[in-house]
């Protein structure tokens, strides 16, 4: 049985000392030179942080993974090892071969046991996917063919977020893992807020795309507090004084209208549909039964902001005269692919929208998601993940949150009881509101460049997943550190290479390249200048 054991490399170190999740071994400097000339890349990287190492007890392995190494005080040729413990494998009693791997150690090895390098049949068992629902992303590192799998409900079921600096793929990681969500079910119900357009691009064949120019998202959709947002202007005491004038006609215009009349008990935030106009007709008639006129200035500063924003044809898409009939029907089935005719996820391109209002439009369609999830909740589940793009632009640390930052910190937290998943993909970790990171059960770390962002993800990930940690800042474009609820164990990934209809417009420019091409540019300019003077129109 030792013999099975040394066609694996041999001992390579010992146990030197037990504490808990983390311990130490020492490692012999010449027999992780012998397994250089291993013909295994697995067995070849054993000894170097972020590879693993195993060690039997009784008839069982345990799998440890390397989080640090040092050169041993007083010893030459022996280095020590700081290790996170991973898991434990039955042994098969002739061969010496690991299987039937699961997380979590019951009994740990004492000083002095020995220790061998993990080959690449071990990481198969390690690896192997279990019956679970799950998709393939790419292959773990160091191997060529060991897959790396994602499983579906934990990663769905506990929300995720991709993490990564700009260029390094990002992208393209996130359209990888929608596209193969989507091929696993082409009935889902998917919702991706795009801020940049470049994933209408991507999702041509599998997703309906929906910018400013057929969105049709109604105003009336919007509750007492994005009203706020969109129409009061005013500041400090002020503002207290516009929103209740505010709340007050909103509630009379939307009792106007024939759906209004039907509900007794109506408030100011239900979905109800009624005219801008009756809106500011109500302001003025309320206006008037002021004495003095220094009273009718928040008066004033409503109607004027109301006629402005519907003036605005930049605002058309929300607030054109034609969304006043009871469209929301239409709308959810539109926005949440229900059904899906095997186009699962729609694409809501935000590019286009007024920077000012983009929030606003955010945090309807989130308020949405989540609404629908809670007033369904008696009828057959109908599960919707929404995904972020840009997450710390409307889950921002430093700033007293706005309605979308409010929602999708409710969704964070308590969106799964309910049905509704959140995917948060983010180049800034350490820019989004506290704790909302820690709410998400699986996290795909690409390279991470910023000091702040790093230790940001390594407060929120599992205590076993820090020595993995550690190579974040060394990760190559398009490998990620995956770890949490959606894989068995902690892994590094290089992900699969994806086809060019598939990927997202988000190329960086080759400047060597395009500063070498001339020609046409009073052309391009006179077309730039039609495009920006229209708006998009």
């Amino acid at each position: 049985m030792v013999d099975a054991v040394d066609s694996h490399g041999g001992e390579i170190g010992v146990v030197l000392d037990i504490a808990g999740s983390s311990s130490q071994i020492l490692l012999d400097a010449t027999s992780l030179d012998r397994l250089s000339q291993s013909a295994d890349p697995v067995v070849v990287a054993a000894g170097q942080v972020g590879s693993q190492v195993k060690m039997r007890v009784g008839a069982t392995w345990l799998i440890a993974n390397i989080r640090s190494l040092k050169l041993a005080d007083g010893r030459t040729g022996q280095i020590t090892a700081a290790i996170d413990f991973l898991g434990e494998g039955d042994e098969e009693r002739l061969t010496g071969k690991l299987y039937k791997f699961r997380r979590g150690v019951t009994r740990y090895p004492m000083p002095g046991c020995g220790v061998f390098p993990v080959s690449t049949a071990d990481l198969k068992q390690i690896y192997a996917a279990d019956d679970r629902a799950n998709i393939e992303i790419g292959t773990v590192y160091p191997t060529r063919d060991i897959r790396a799998a994602l499983y579906i409900d934990a990663l769905l079921g506990k929300h995720f977020a991709l993490l990564g600096s700009t260029g390094t793929g990002k992208s393209t990681a996130a359209a990888l893992i929608l596209h193969r969500i989507c091929d696993l079910a082409p009935q889902g119900h998917i919702v991706m807020v795009d801020p940049h357009g470049e994933y209408a691009a991507a999702f041509k064949g599998n997703g309906a795309t929906y910018d400013v120019s057929n969105l049709q998202m109604p105003y009336w959709l919007m509750n007492f507090e994005e009203h706020c947002e969109v129409f009061v202007t005013s500041h400090g005491s002020e503002r207290q004084i516009d929103s209740d004038i505010l709340a007050k006609c909103l509630l009379m215009a939307r009792a106007k209208g024939r759906l209004g009349q039907e509900i007794s008990k109506l408030t100011v935030d239900a979905p109800i549909p009624y005219l801008l106009s009756d809106l500011t007709n109500l302001i003025s008639l309320e206006m008037g039964k002021m004495d003095r006129a220094g009273d009718t200035a928040p008066y004033l500063r409503l109607k004027t902001k109301i006629d402005e924003v519907k003036a605005d044809p930049r605002y058309g898409f929300m607030f054109s005269g034609m969304l006043v009939a009871d469209t929301m029907a239409g709308f959810i089935e539109r926005v949440f692919r229900m059904p899906g005719e095997g186009k699962p996820i729609s694409i809501i391109d935000v590019s286009g929208v007024p920077s000012e209002i983009t929030s606003v439009v955010v945090a309807v369609l989130a308020r949405m998601v989540f609404d629908f999830a809670i007033w369904s909740r008696n009828e057959p589940q109908r599960p919707v993940l929404l995904v972020c793009e840009e997450a710390h632009r409307y889950i921002p640390a430093n700033e007293s949150m706005s309605s979308v930052g409010r929602i999708l910190s409710r969704i964070a937290k308590e969106g799964r009881k309910y049905g509704v998943s959140l995917g948060l993909i983010t180049q800034r970790p350490s820019d989004l509101a506290e704790g909302v990171l820690s709410q998400c059960g699986t996290i795909i770390a690409m390279r991470l460049n910023n000091d702040r962002d790093q230790a940001f993800v390594r407060a929120a990930m599992p205590e076993g997943a820090r020595g993995f940690l550690d190579v974040i800042p060394a990760l190559r474009n398009r490998e990620c550190i995956v770890c949490g609820e959606g894989v068995g164990v902690p892994i590094r990934v290089s992900f699969d290479a994806l086809e060019d209809e598939r990927r997202p417009a988000s190329e960086d420019p080759l400047f060597s390249q395009l500063w070498r091409e001339v020609g046409q540019e009073d052309q391009i300019i006179a077309r730039t200048i039609k495009r920006w003077r229209a708006q998009g129109h």
